[in-house]
Protein backbone atom coordinates (compact mmCIF):
# COMPACT_ATOMS: atom_id res chain seq x y z
CA UNK A 1 0.00 0.00 0.00
CA UNK A 2 1.59 3.16 -0.40
CA UNK A 3 2.47 5.81 1.99
CA UNK A 4 0.14 8.49 2.86
CA UNK A 5 1.70 11.69 2.14
CA UNK A 6 2.36 13.28 5.46
CA UNK A 7 2.23 17.24 4.49
CA UNK A 8 0.00 20.26 5.52
CA UNK A 9 -1.35 21.61 2.62
CA UNK A 10 -1.41 25.25 4.38
CA UNK A 11 2.24 24.99 4.23
CA UNK A 12 2.66 23.65 1.09
CA UNK A 13 0.70 26.55 -0.44
CA UNK A 14 2.87 29.09 1.56
CA UNK A 15 6.08 27.84 0.47
CA UNK A 16 5.14 27.64 -3.19
CA UNK A 17 4.54 31.49 -2.77
CA UNK A 18 8.00 31.70 -2.03
CA UNK A 19 9.05 30.18 -4.25
CA UNK A 20 7.63 32.34 -6.90
CA UNK A 21 10.59 34.75 -6.29
CA UNK A 22 13.20 32.30 -7.12
CA UNK A 23 13.13 33.91 -10.38
CA UNK A 24 11.97 37.29 -9.93
CA UNK A 25 12.48 39.80 -6.97
CA UNK A 26 9.42 41.81 -7.29
CA UNK A 27 5.69 39.88 -7.87
CA UNK A 28 1.81 41.03 -7.71
CA UNK A 29 -1.04 39.35 -6.19
CA UNK A 30 -2.26 38.77 -9.48
CA UNK A 31 1.27 37.19 -10.76
CA UNK A 32 1.81 35.22 -7.68
CA UNK A 33 -2.14 33.41 -7.92
CA UNK A 34 -1.32 32.89 -11.75
CA UNK A 35 1.82 31.29 -11.07
CA UNK A 36 0.60 28.79 -8.04
CA UNK A 37 -2.85 28.56 -9.70
CA UNK A 38 -4.97 29.36 -6.58
CA UNK A 39 -7.54 32.31 -6.11
CA UNK A 40 -6.42 35.55 -5.33
CA UNK A 41 -8.43 35.45 -1.96
CA UNK A 42 -6.68 32.35 -1.06
CA UNK A 43 -3.03 33.89 -1.61
CA UNK A 44 -3.91 37.36 0.22
CA UNK A 45 -4.31 35.51 2.93
CA UNK A 46 -0.94 33.70 2.69
CA UNK A 47 1.00 36.98 1.83
CA UNK A 48 -0.89 38.51 4.96
CA UNK A 49 0.61 35.89 6.80
CA UNK A 50 3.92 35.84 5.50
CA UNK A 51 3.97 39.17 5.73
CA UNK A 52 3.61 39.45 9.38
CA UNK A 53 6.49 37.06 9.69
CA UNK A 54 8.27 38.91 8.28
CA UNK A 55 8.98 36.42 5.15
CA UNK A 56 7.45 39.10 2.51
CA UNK A 57 7.09 42.38 2.35
CA UNK A 58 4.53 44.94 -0.28
CA UNK A 59 5.49 48.14 -1.61
CA UNK A 60 2.50 50.45 -1.05
CA UNK A 61 3.66 52.63 -3.45
CA UNK A 62 3.72 49.28 -6.84
CA UNK A 63 1.55 46.87 -4.80
CA UNK A 64 4.12 44.09 -5.38
CA UNK A 65 5.68 41.68 -2.85
CA UNK A 66 8.65 41.32 -2.50
CA UNK A 67 10.55 38.91 -0.19
CA UNK A 68 11.51 40.08 3.71
CA UNK A 69 14.07 40.68 6.34
CA UNK A 70 13.23 36.92 8.03
CA UNK A 71 14.23 35.28 5.23
CA UNK A 72 17.76 36.58 5.28
CA UNK A 73 17.61 35.91 9.13
CA UNK A 74 16.98 32.27 8.26
CA UNK A 75 20.21 32.25 5.11
CA UNK A 76 22.45 34.28 7.60
CA UNK A 77 22.44 30.97 9.61
CA UNK A 78 23.16 28.49 6.37
CA UNK A 79 25.76 26.17 7.47
CA UNK A 80 28.83 27.39 4.99
CA UNK A 81 30.70 24.22 5.14
CA UNK A 82 27.50 22.26 4.05
CA UNK A 83 26.67 24.45 1.10
CA UNK A 84 28.45 23.80 -2.12
CA UNK A 85 27.02 27.05 -3.66
CA UNK A 86 29.12 28.89 -0.62
CA UNK A 87 31.97 26.47 -0.40
CA UNK A 88 32.85 26.21 -4.03
CA UNK A 89 32.46 29.70 -5.44
CA UNK A 90 36.02 30.80 -5.91
CA UNK A 91 37.09 27.41 -7.38
CA UNK A 92 34.27 27.78 -9.77
CA UNK A 93 35.58 31.53 -10.76
CA UNK A 94 39.24 30.43 -11.15
CA UNK A 95 37.35 27.92 -13.75
CA UNK A 96 35.98 30.76 -15.37
CA UNK A 97 38.57 32.45 -15.56
CA UNK A 98 40.85 29.94 -17.44
CA UNK A 99 37.83 28.86 -19.77
CA UNK A 100 36.55 32.51 -20.07
CA UNK A 101 33.00 30.79 -20.26
CA UNK A 102 30.28 30.88 -17.70
CA UNK A 103 30.62 28.26 -14.62
CA UNK A 104 27.32 26.45 -12.73
CA UNK A 105 26.69 24.38 -10.16
CA UNK A 106 23.24 22.01 -10.19
CA UNK A 107 21.97 19.79 -7.73
CA UNK A 108 19.34 17.56 -8.27
CA UNK A 109 15.33 18.39 -6.35
CA UNK A 110 13.41 15.23 -7.07
CA UNK A 111 13.19 15.18 -10.98
CA UNK A 112 14.21 18.81 -12.00
CA UNK A 113 17.98 20.01 -11.75
CA UNK A 114 18.23 23.38 -9.84
CA UNK A 115 21.12 26.13 -10.71
CA UNK A 116 21.89 27.35 -6.89
CA UNK A 117 25.52 28.86 -7.79
CA UNK A 118 26.74 30.67 -11.47
CA UNK A 119 29.70 32.44 -11.99
CA UNK A 120 29.35 34.64 -15.51
CA UNK A 121 31.56 34.34 -18.41
CA UNK A 122 33.72 37.97 -19.02
CA UNK A 123 32.71 37.55 -22.76
CA UNK A 124 30.95 40.25 -24.58
CA UNK A 125 28.67 37.31 -25.94
CA UNK A 126 27.89 34.99 -23.40
CA UNK A 127 25.42 32.80 -22.02
CA UNK A 128 24.11 34.02 -18.69
CA UNK A 129 22.88 31.56 -16.01
CA UNK A 130 20.20 32.63 -13.37
CA UNK A 131 20.70 31.35 -9.99
CA UNK A 132 17.26 29.40 -8.70
CA UNK A 133 16.34 28.13 -12.13
CA UNK A 134 14.77 24.98 -12.22
CA UNK A 135 15.28 22.42 -15.47
CA UNK A 136 13.90 19.46 -16.33
CA UNK A 137 16.25 16.41 -15.85
CA UNK A 138 15.98 14.60 -19.29
CA UNK A 139 18.15 17.06 -21.26
CA UNK A 140 21.17 19.05 -20.68
CA UNK A 141 24.60 17.68 -19.65
CA UNK A 142 24.01 18.85 -15.87
CA UNK A 143 20.75 16.45 -16.49
CA UNK A 144 22.55 13.59 -17.57
CA UNK A 145 25.35 13.59 -15.05
CA UNK A 146 23.09 13.89 -12.38
CA UNK A 147 20.97 11.01 -13.61
CA UNK A 148 23.97 8.90 -15.16
CA UNK A 149 25.83 8.86 -10.86
CA UNK A 150 22.24 8.50 -9.46
CA UNK A 151 20.45 5.37 -7.61
CA UNK A 152 18.65 3.37 -10.14
CA UNK A 153 15.38 4.71 -8.14
CA UNK A 154 16.18 8.01 -8.75
CA UNK A 155 16.53 7.32 -12.49
CA UNK A 156 13.09 5.25 -12.80
CA UNK A 157 11.46 8.12 -10.98
CA UNK A 158 12.26 10.45 -13.36
CA UNK A 159 11.83 8.11 -16.67
CA UNK A 160 7.98 7.47 -14.77
CA UNK A 161 7.62 11.72 -14.91
CA UNK A 162 4.99 12.55 -16.72
CA UNK A 163 7.20 15.61 -17.83
CA UNK A 164 8.88 12.99 -19.87
CA UNK A 165 9.12 13.59 -23.71
CA UNK A 166 7.23 11.16 -25.89
CA UNK A 167 10.24 11.14 -28.60
CA UNK A 168 12.91 10.10 -26.32
CA UNK A 169 13.84 6.72 -26.40
CA UNK A 170 14.46 5.66 -22.64
CA UNK A 171 16.89 2.91 -23.84
CA UNK A 172 19.13 4.85 -26.08
CA UNK A 173 19.00 7.10 -23.16
CA UNK A 174 20.13 4.79 -20.46
CA UNK A 175 22.90 3.66 -23.10
CA UNK A 176 24.10 7.81 -23.15
CA UNK A 177 24.65 7.45 -19.26
CA UNK A 178 26.19 4.18 -18.98
CA UNK A 179 28.63 6.27 -21.28
CA UNK A 180 28.58 8.80 -19.39
CA UNK A 181 30.00 7.15 -16.10
CA UNK A 182 32.30 5.59 -18.40
CA UNK A 183 34.01 8.88 -19.30
CA UNK A 184 33.45 10.77 -16.15
CA UNK A 185 31.53 13.67 -18.00
CA UNK A 186 28.52 14.63 -20.12
CA UNK A 187 28.04 16.83 -23.28
CA UNK A 188 25.31 19.11 -24.73
CA UNK A 189 25.00 20.30 -28.01
CA UNK A 190 21.70 22.83 -28.53
CA UNK A 191 19.69 20.36 -27.01
CA UNK A 192 17.79 22.32 -24.52
CA UNK A 193 17.96 25.53 -26.64
CA UNK A 194 19.45 26.65 -29.94
CA UNK A 195 22.98 28.19 -29.65
CA UNK A 196 23.74 26.88 -26.44
CA UNK A 197 26.22 24.17 -25.81
CA UNK A 198 27.44 22.78 -21.83
CA UNK A 199 29.95 20.07 -21.04
CA UNK A 200 29.83 19.10 -17.29
CA UNK A 201 31.36 16.75 -14.88
CA UNK A 202 30.71 14.99 -11.08
CA UNK A 203 31.25 16.48 -7.46
CA UNK A 204 31.62 13.73 -5.43
CA UNK A 205 32.93 14.78 -1.77
CA UNK A 206 35.01 12.78 0.43
CA UNK A 207 32.88 9.93 1.44
CA UNK A 208 31.87 9.25 -2.43
CA UNK A 209 28.64 10.67 -2.50
CA UNK A 210 27.45 12.53 -5.66
CA UNK A 211 26.70 16.08 -4.21
CA UNK A 212 26.14 18.35 -7.39
CA UNK A 213 27.10 19.03 -11.69
CA UNK A 214 29.98 21.04 -12.17
CA UNK A 215 29.10 22.97 -15.92
CA UNK A 216 30.71 25.20 -18.16
CA UNK A 217 28.45 26.50 -20.73
CA UNK A 218 28.59 28.87 -24.03
CA UNK A 219 27.59 29.55 -27.33
CA UNK A 220 27.69 26.81 -29.59
CA UNK A 221 29.98 28.80 -31.76
CA UNK A 222 32.60 28.83 -29.03
CA UNK A 223 31.80 25.54 -26.90
CA UNK A 224 32.17 22.93 -30.30
CA UNK A 225 31.80 19.64 -29.57
CA UNK A 226 35.82 19.39 -30.52
CA UNK A 227 36.02 22.36 -27.89
CA UNK A 228 33.85 20.78 -25.22
CA UNK A 229 35.91 17.55 -25.39
CA UNK A 230 39.19 19.60 -25.16
CA UNK A 231 37.98 21.33 -21.96
CA UNK A 232 36.54 17.83 -20.26
CA UNK A 233 39.84 16.95 -18.30
CA UNK A 234 39.80 20.58 -16.94
CA UNK A 235 36.51 20.52 -15.90
CA UNK A 236 37.29 17.04 -14.27
CA UNK A 237 40.12 17.50 -12.63
CA UNK A 238 38.64 21.29 -11.36
CA UNK A 239 35.31 18.87 -9.72
CA UNK A 240 37.48 16.37 -8.45
CA UNK A 241 39.31 19.44 -6.37
CA UNK A 242 35.96 20.88 -5.24
CA UNK A 243 34.61 17.33 -4.24
CA UNK A 244 37.55 17.35 -2.21
CA UNK A 245 36.68 20.55 -0.38
CA UNK A 246 32.91 19.34 0.57
CA UNK A 247 32.85 17.24 4.11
Amino acid sequence: MEEEKKTVRAVERALDVLLCFTSESELSLTEIAGRIGLHKSTVHRLLATLEDRGFVTRDSATDKYRLGLSILELSANLSHSDDPSAVLLTEMERLRDELSETVSLYVRDRTERVRIQAVQSTQAIRRVATVGARLPLFVGASSKILLAFAEPSVRNSVFSDPAWPATLDQQAFLKQLDEIVLAGYATSFEEREPGAAAVSAPIFNRSGKLVAALSVSGPSNRLTPDRMHEYAPTIKEAAKMMGSMLG
